[in-house]
């Protein structure tokens, strides 16, 4: 075991009030791809860019090609979480971490066992009515073909934070609140390039800053401990 991992298991044991935020790369280990890597979303064809197509316009505009790309990419069936999200499940329910912060749509946190988790981006396991907000069950949205709507006429969405969207201010709040109040805050699995989500760091107030990603970040020079692996590997040891 290197420094760096028995230094993180140190921090852990001495706290009992850790957040953990963290980004697509804690899914890419569940076979979940990452829209950003090489081989991610974003660097597949496609008949349009894949942020337009994830665009709240292009949703209104254009709603059997969205949910053709829906389907068949965001979608992942058979998917499990893997060692980091069932180890932040257990420091959970072992009383040191408060809550878990992620951007990812895939619902893996709550699947391990995680209570606390703040979507920011919202999730693909739920639907509503865009138009008169009424709730669905997420198969009707996932599964199937074609446009899916509401008795009322509107479109069925998910509920997900689409591009040209605001984040949902009240998981914001909480987010910024658990942040600022954390003794340790652990990052892992995000570039931290994509705002506003990545700016959350900034609220730390704290001084044991924990980031590990694969690649560097723009914050690896503030952090107090920095680990360049894969966060399942790491979680597996701590």
């Amino acid at each position: 075991m290197n420094e760096k991992i028995m230094r993180l298991r140190e921090i852990i044991r001495e706290s009992d009030n850790i957040v953990f935020f963290g980004g697509a790369g804690v899914s890419t280990e569940s076979g979940i791809p990452d829209f950003r890597s090489v081989d991610g979303l974003y660097h597949q064809e496609w008949k349009y860019p894949p942020e337009t197509i994830l665009s709240h316009s292009f949703f209104t505009r254009y709603p059997e090609e969205y949910y053709r790309f829906h389907r068949a990419k965001l979608v992942v069936e058979n998917v499990k979480p893997n060692r980091a999200h069932l180890r932040l499940a257990e420091l959970e329910r072992e009383g040191k971490l408060k809550a878990v912060i992620t951007q990812n749509i895939d619902g893996l946190h709550q699947a391990a066992g995680s209570k606390k988790v703040l979507e920011l981006h919202g999730s693909i396991l739920r639907a509503y009515c865009s138009k008169c907000r009424k709730p669905y069950p997420a198969d009707l949205i996932n599964f199937g073909s074609g446009v899916p709507r509401c008795g009322c006429g509107g479109v069925i969405r998910p509920d997900i934070v689409l591009y040209e969207e605001s984040l949902d201010q009240d998981i914001l709040y909480q987010a910024t609140s658990y942040i600022r109040n954390a003794d340790v805050l652990i990052v892992g699995g995000t570039s931290l390039k994509v705002y506003p989500a990545a700016g959350l760091i900034n609220y730390y107030r704290g001084n044991k800053l924990v980031l590990i990603n694969r690649s560097e970040t723009p914050y690896d020079s503030y952090a107090d401990l920095v680990i360049h692996e894969k966060i399942g590997e790491v979680f597996d040891q701590v």
